[in-house]
Formats: C-alpha cells, structure tokens, sequence
C-alpha cells in the first residue's frame, strides 16, 4: 500500500505549476447488523479514495483507488485537462495560505472488530433472555482519516471516529415496536439499560389511546429534534437565501438578524469539547457546491452560532458567498448544538413538567415540501405516547406531520438540557448532534398513518 502522504506528494508533483488540490482518505469500518433474536451480519473493510481537483479558470474533479504510483499521474492528467476545458467559475480565489497538522505524517486510523465485542456480548444476553419479543438493529464503527495536500503548501489531516448503534424491539405479534439510537464514537453502549426501556415502551404501546390528527403540542426526543434541527441547519445556505431560494431569504435580503424563538441557540464548533463531536477544523472539498467551494480547500473552520439570542447571526457560506452577503467566511461545520435558554433536566423531566401532550420517539422519511417555508412532511414512527398530569398514560398511533423547523422555533414551550443523540432519519449522514428534548406546542400532526 502506498502512504497516503506519498500519494498526495506525488499528485503534487505532477501538477506543472497548476493549482491542484489532493484530497487523500481512508476509510476503515466494522459493522454488525442483528434480526428475529440472532446476529445476521457482521462484517470489516478498509479503503483508499484518492481525489484530484485541478483548479484553472474552472475547475475539475477527478477521483479513484490508487494501485500503482502510475495511477496517481493519471488521476493529475485527467483532472488538469478536464479544469483547462471547464467553464469559468464565479467562485474563483488563490488557494487560501499553506497550513499543516502537527500528525501530518502520521498512518491512517484503523478499526477493528474488538469495538464491537462488547455490544455483542450484551446482545447475546438480551437474545438469551428474550421470550414474548424481537430484537433487531444494526451497529457501525467508523475512522475515516483525512489527508488534504494543496500546491500552494497546505498538509493537514484529520481522523475522524464515529459510532452509531440502532436497537429496535417488537413484541411477539410485531404490531408494537420501539427504537433507540445511540452515536457513541466507542459504542459504549449498555445494552441491557437500552432494552429495559425500550420494554417499557411496549408496555406503554400495550394500553392504546385514541386520538385524532390535528394540533397538539409534542415533546420531541433529541433524536426527532436533531432530524428537524439538521435540516434546517442544511437550508441555512447564504447563496440560497441571496437568490431568494429559502426560508431565510427575506424581501430585503437574507433575514440574518431576524428573531426565530426566544433562547435559542444554535451552534458548531469543530473543537468541541466532548470528544465524539469533535470534528475537521478546515475545509475538505471535492466538489463545489452553494455551501462549499473547490477553491477553499484548507480554509480554517472556527466556532459558529448560526442562531444566538433567539436571532439568526450565520448562514453557511464559501468565500465567495460572504464576499456577496459582505461577511466573514463562515464555512459548514460537521457538529451541531441546540441550546434552548429555559432547558432543564432530561426527557424524563420535561414529560413530568407537561400537562398534557404526545412524546415522539422519532421521525421518518423527512422530506422538504416548501423550500420557502422550509416546510417538511415525514412520519412518526415506533412509539408516540400519551402524556397526561406529567406521566405517560398510554400510546397513540402514528401521524403524517407536516411542520417547519424554522416556524416551530417561535413555538417551544419548553426544554431539556441538550444531550448526545442520534438523528433517526438524517444519522447516516450527520452523526454529530447534541440536542434537548423539546416541546412544541401547535405541531401540525395533519394525518393519522397506519406505520408501525
């Protein structure tokens, strides 16, 4: 296998004077999936990507698995004539100035099934122990390492570890089901606890309790919040809402100062503390988009509120985006915090401060109905439940719900402090939440559905 470093350095090499950029990554991944009481599937693999972008008045993308040190001047080639044939691009800059990672030099991370052992094992347990109930789910280890080399000096990497674990119960007669998520990057995850509530939700599952579509107020799990959370965080685009495109264009421009909710803050830092949502401090870019830029690759990635006071402050934006909007870069960050000023204790704290009301264990097959509204539809799925006098009393059945992440903001009559979680729907690609539990009042549950 040829170093990463030395595929990068080889790419640059060839370059001719060109700017060219190297993006080097590595991924390494152990994954275990589980059904009717028995694992399935288990399996490990391990990869090389390597990508050229060529940047000339255009640019272009060339990617490929490297065999041999011939391949990679291929790669170059390729790539510098496909940038000399492309169309001018709006976004043209210089490379942003030479950095590099202390670890520049350092071997790609590596996996391997051991992370997985002792979540099997307590699986193993619980199927031991199962009866009148079926457990299935998957779990997925992750360290992609990032090598981003650039001719105009930049070498930096980034080793990214992720985990994501998914627990589904049914009872016997598969018409009651729980889910639970969980994004621990070493999968430390107690199985046994897990399953002890996802029982509790069958049992809960067990005493039906009728009530209509229409406009209640909901406490959402972190998870659901994090599913509407992300997809309003992927429609705070800056040149989406300058062209008039999104729910954050306003009449005179982009709504940037504008009011959402009271005590809301929403917020990325790619240092965060804890260390499971820490994430790349630069851009990695292989292919321009609104919210991205070929030509930034290198540029630092900082701490961003996207919301503060209750107030839109940020829109994601490449250099050429916050040159238009006349404000600093603020690139997209692969971590995001929501704070709610009045937040207080868990879940489990806000069920008992609410009078009346439905948990939502989590959402599904979210989709944008409205760009301009930032309208969704989706559907609620393995447990909505029935709150009264602070308890939970029984469960409803699930509901078509067809609500704005912005809109909702203004709605939030109450809060959790936020929490690690993972995004049932939008998880596989934005794995780094930490969000509370909220409750809304006015959701728009519009239609009963028959989904389990």
């Amino acid at each position: 296998m040829i170093a990463p470093q030395e595929i990068a350095e080889r790419a640059l090499a060839q370059a001719g004077g060109a700017e060219v950029a190297v993006i080097v990554s590595h991924e390494s991944v152990v994954n275990l999936r589980w059904a009717a009481n028995t694992t399935t599937t288990n399996g490990m693999s391990a990869g090389t990507q390597v990508t050229v972008v060529a940047l000339d008045r255009g640019s272009a993308t060339v990617s490929g698995q490297i065999q041999a040190v011939e391949d990679v001047a291929d790669l170059v080639a390729r790539a510098r004539r496909a940038a000399a044939d492309a169309e001018p691009a709006a976004d043209r800059a210089p490379l942003p100035q030479a950095a590099e990672s202390p670890d520049w030099s350092a071997a790609p991370g590596l996996t391997s099934p051991d992370v997985l052992a002792p979540l099997a094992r307590g699986l193993g347990t619980q199927f031991s122990a199962a009866t009148a109930e079926e457990h299935s789910g998957y779990a997925e280890h992750d360290v992609t390492t990032t090598y981003l080399a650039t001719t105009a000096g930049t070498r930096l990497r980034h080793e990214q570890v992720q985990g994501r674990a998914e627990f589904t119960l049914k009872s016997g007669d598969r018409t009651r089901s729980a889910w639970e998520g969980d994004a621990d990057p070493g999968l430390t995850v107690d199985v046994a606890a897990v399953t002890a509530r996802l029982r509790a939700g069958l049992a809960h599952q067990a005493r039906p309790v009728a009530v209509g579509p229409g406009r209640q107020t909901v406490i959402l799990t972190p998870s659901a919040t994090a599913d509407l959370m992300v997809d309003l965080y992927f429609a705070a685009d800056a040149r989406a809402a300058l062209d008039g495109r999104s729910v954050f264009s306003g009449p005179a421009g982009p709504r940037l100062g504008e009011f959402l909710g009271a005590g809301v803050r929403l917020a990325s830092d790619p240092a965060d503390p804890e260390p499971g949502m820490r994430c790349a401090p630069f851009e990695v870019v292989a292919a321009s988009s609104d919210t991205a830029s070929v030509f930034d690759n290198g540029l630092p990635v900082g701490p961003t509120d996207w919301i503060a006071d209750g107030r839109l402050r940020h829109l994601i934006t490449t250099r050429h985006s916050a040159a238009a909007l006349g404000t600093a870069a603020t690139p997209a960050v692969d971590n995001l915090t929501l704070q709610v000023g009045h937040g207080q204790g868990s879940t489990a704290d806000l069920v008992a401060r609410t009078e009346s009301g439905l948990l939502v264990t989590c959402l599904w097959y979210n989709r944008v109905v409205d760009p301009q509204t930032l309208l969704l539809t989706g559907l609620t799925r393995d447990g909505v439940y029935v709150v009264r006098d602070g308890e939970v009393v029984g469960a409803a059945g699930n509901f078509r719900f067809n609500e704005s992440p912005v809109s909702l903001l203004g709605r939030i009559v109450g809060a959790s402090e936020p929490e690690r979680t993972l995004a049932r729907e939008m998880g596989d690609y934005f794995n780094r939440t930490r969000m509370p539990a909220l409750a809304v009042a006015d959701f728009n549950l519009s239609t009963a559905s028959e989904a389990h």
